[in-house]
């Protein structure tokens, strides 16, 4: 398996001390794949089911639980925020604040039955970078603390979305593609209620109910 890489063009490491810490909040691709992620078995179902959802634009992640089924039981969208480091620290509490919205933790468990996937829409294309590398680190951390497995990290670019680590993906959707219909995206003719967050979300389906 190979991977490629480019600059991040969310922050450049110094030779400081607080870069230390940065790099030690992030997984490079090896570590990932090491992991023992487990593989989603129709991850271009779960790519277009949220991108429909969700409508995501660039700069925006997509926390997703799934069930043993592999089918969506809560989902939530939020904007990273611009003026935030990139850093593995900071996603894991925004990833963890939104999952407590969205779903209730599962630490009483002896091992976790559900499993959260993080997609995350962003420019450049479908090479490693340390921003994904801070994404995947947050998500890892973010499943230990809500009792969940950790899943697979997704990215959403103008060319396609691709599973890192796993070196699967596709020309479709993409970044800049019209969601499809939800009922388009399941293959489940009586799909579990969901919960879902997020505010741009919320606010289109308000748009579109007027």
């Amino acid at each position: 398996m190979t991977f490629g890489f480019a600059p991040s063009a969310a922050t450049s490491l110094s030779a400081t001390a607080g870069s230390v810490n940065h790099v030690a909040r992030m997984l490079e691709p090896a570590e990932w794949a090491a992991a023992g992620i487990p593989l989603l078995r129709s991850p271009r179902e779960v790519v277009s089911g949220l991108h429909a959802r969700h409508r995501p634009t660039p700069a925006t992640a997509v926390v997703a639980v799934l069930d043993h089924e592999e089918r969506l039981t809560a989902s939530a969208s939020f904007a990273r925020r611009t003026t935030a480091a990139t850093d593995g620290w900071e996603f894991r509490n925004a990833l963890l604040a939104h999952l407590r919205r969205v779903i209730p933790h599962d630490l009483r468990r002896r091992t976790p039955v559900r499993t959260a996937v993080l997609l995350y829409c962003r420019e450049g294309d479908e090479r490693w970078t340390e921003e994904d590398g801070a994404w995947m680190w947050g998500l890892r951390d973010a499943c230990t603390l809500h009792g969940l497995r950790c899943g697979a990290y997704i990215t959403l670019t103008h060319g396609g979305w691709q599973v890192l680590g796993e070196g699967r993906g596709g020309r479709s959707p993409t970044l800049s593609s019209r969601p499809s219909a939800l009922a388009d995206t399941s293959a489940d003719p009586d799909p579990v209620p969901l919960r879902t967050g997020g505010g741009a979300a919320d606010a289109l389906r308000r748009t579109a109910a007027r």
